[in-house]
């Protein structure tokens, strides 16, 4: 499954590419991609265990930018 989420007060291109290193080790992420500029997520993971793996990326994005907020 692939989806796009909007973010909110992500507030420079070095944390969005932290970000996206960090999600992309998660077990059952395919692929994934964080846009400063755009302000978007882009991210790509299994079917079966999307809801779970999406809880995993908000934690992860939460170490990263505390006041950044995925739109779900």
């Amino acid at each position: 499954m692939k989806k796009v989420y909007r973010l909110e007060d992500l507030d420079c291109a070095n944390c969005a590419a932290k970000m996206e290193r960090s999600i992309a080790k998660i077990d059952g992420v395919k692929s994934v991609s964080v846009s400063f500029m755009a302000q978007r997520m882009s991210i790509e993971a299994d079917d079966d265990n999307f809801e779970n793996i999406m809880d995993e990326v908000v934690k992860k994005c939460k170490k990263v930018e505390p006041d950044c907020k995925i739109i779900r």
